[in-house]
């Protein structure tokens, strides 16, 4: 299956939060700032993130009650967000608190999270650290500049459609290699991404603005506290990621009368239900409708990529990445007319044979499809994005061990394969297994893959 239509990323951004290294009776004291960047006009996402703008609001707003001089910043081009990084950490003192909020679309690639501009042009995983902005690097610059305390609060757990483009990543975010005396929260565990929509406001920043105004608590229980409230609200389908290496005593509302108990959490909240052992449940959900022709022509990527070819019709490369974008807008038939030229061009081009098994796949021409699969693991032995297509294929030809057999074998080379997980669930389940682990592992990992599925023709109904 495409590498862009993996469940990821998306979609996620960061918060960050920094104190200085002033002793804990005086932390209270140390100045504190805030930049707020709240990216939600992506143009290669087909919606705009509502969300983002309400909640960055919202954030701000609170942050200036607590004391914080705020930045907030929106829609940030990739020159603008560094000028606005850049500025933010020359206004760090040393012993300041500093916090740093971001809202919008992060990727991992290489084992770190990378907070995404709006202009972001990501087609491969180099692209990625080259448009991205490491939070690694963030939290080191936050730290070289003086702050003692660095806390990252990141709402960046969405899928993105960058994570669709190039199959060897993994979804949601990377652990953050963060400095002594930092406090990291993700939005949603790691290497899973949170369910998204057109919404108005964003249940995880809801959760952390009411325990950001709680009286007489640290900032890591308000952390622990915001993601327990997440837990509960969700009933463990989002679980926040929290990190703490946090030994200067620090409030958000106000100060701190005696350390905290963080293990034994917030006695007033109710404890988050364990879940109860998931039965094989039939659900269809109803996959996304094809785009019209009117939709293609007013995509702004594929206008842009259209230009290129009739410029140049040798731009193969154009031509493999508008292939792309029409399979991940499901307009497979004009998907497949790209990647037959790319094919033409270089027969053996494995990516490009396994991207058109794919969309042959998802049309139902599944000899076709089988052929292409086939000829890119000659080809590519070790492209486990083939025999995650392969899986696909079989699955739709009734050929359930053939499936759980790719499957298998694309998990053993990215156990982070959300695709390849519901896949063998689906295949173990038509084999009169079980296969509820692999299926609920894969919605934790993006709770939109049964859709996508959907959309190929395969549901946790169909026989």
């Amino acid at each position: 299956m495409s590498h862009f239509m993996r469940a990821a990323m998306m979609s996620l951004l960061t918060g960050l939060l920094v104190l200085g290294a002033a002793p804990a009776s005086h932390a209270a004291d140390a100045a504190k700032l805030a930049l707020v960047i709240g990216n939600a006009r992506y143009p290669d996402n087909e919606f705009v993130l509502n969300e983002v703008a309400n909640d960055t609001q919202d954030v701000t707003e609170e942050l200036k009650r607590d004391g914080f001089v705020v930045d907030r910043q929106n829609n940030l081009t990739a020159d603008a967000m560094r000028q606005v990084l850049d500025r933010f950490y020359a206004r760090i003192e040393r012993g300041a608190a500093a916090l740093i909020f971001f809202d919008g679309f992060a990727i991992q690639s290489n084992r770190q999270t990378y907070l995404l501009p709006v202009d972001a042009q990501i087609w491969t995983e180099p692209d990625v650290a080259r448009d991205g902005f490491s939070l690694d690097t963030i939290l080191a610059e936050m730290n070289t500049r003086g702050a003692a305390i660095k806390i990252a609060l990141i709402d960046a757990s969405r899928r993105n459609p960058f994570e669709r483009r190039f199959r060897r990543y993994s979804a949601g975010l990377a652990p953050a290699i963060a400095p002594s005396n930092s406090l990291v929260l993700y939005s949603a565990a790691l290497g899973a991404v949170a369910a998204s929509g057109k919404t108005e406001h964003g249940l995880f920043v809801a959760e952390l603005l009411r325990e950001m105004r709680a009286p007489n608590i640290s900032a890591e229980q308000a952390l622990t506290n915001t993601k327990n409230g997440v837990v509960a609200a969700t009933k463990r389908e989002q679980v926040p990621w929290l990190s703490s290496s946090l030994t200067t005593e620090f409030s958000f509302a106000g100060s701190v009368t005696r350390p905290p108990d963080t293990k034994a959490g917030d006695p007033t909240k109710p404890e988050p239900q364990k879940p109860e052992p998931q039965k094989p449940v039939c659900e269809a959900p109803q996959a996304e409708p094809l785009p019209s022709a009117d939709d293609l022509a007013r995509d702004p990527v594929i206008a842009d990529l259209s230009r290129k070819i009739a410029a140049n019709p040798n731009d193969v490369a154009s031509r493999y990445k508008r292939g792309q974008v029409y399979a991940i807008k499901r307009a497979y038939a004009l998907a497949i007319q790209d990647f037959d030229v790319v094919i033409r061009r270089n027969p053996g081009d494995g990516e490009a044979l396994n991207n058109r098994c794919w969309t042959r796949a998802a049309t139902g021409d599944l000899q076709g499809a089988l052929a292409d699969c086939n000829l890119a693991l000659q080809v590519d032995p070790g492209l486990s994005d083939a025999l995650d297509s392969r899986g696909l294929v079989n699955l739709k030809l009734g050929r359930t061990a053939e499936a759980i057999k790719d499957y298998t074998e694309a998990i053993q080379r990215n156990p982070r394969s959300s695709s390849s997980l519901f896949g063998r669930g689906i295949a173990t389940r038509r084999s009169g297994g079980d296969g509820a682990t692999d299926i609920a592992q894969a919605k934790s990992m993006n709770p939109n893959i049964a859709k996508e599925f959907a959309g190929y023709g395969v549901t946790e109904c169909t026989p």
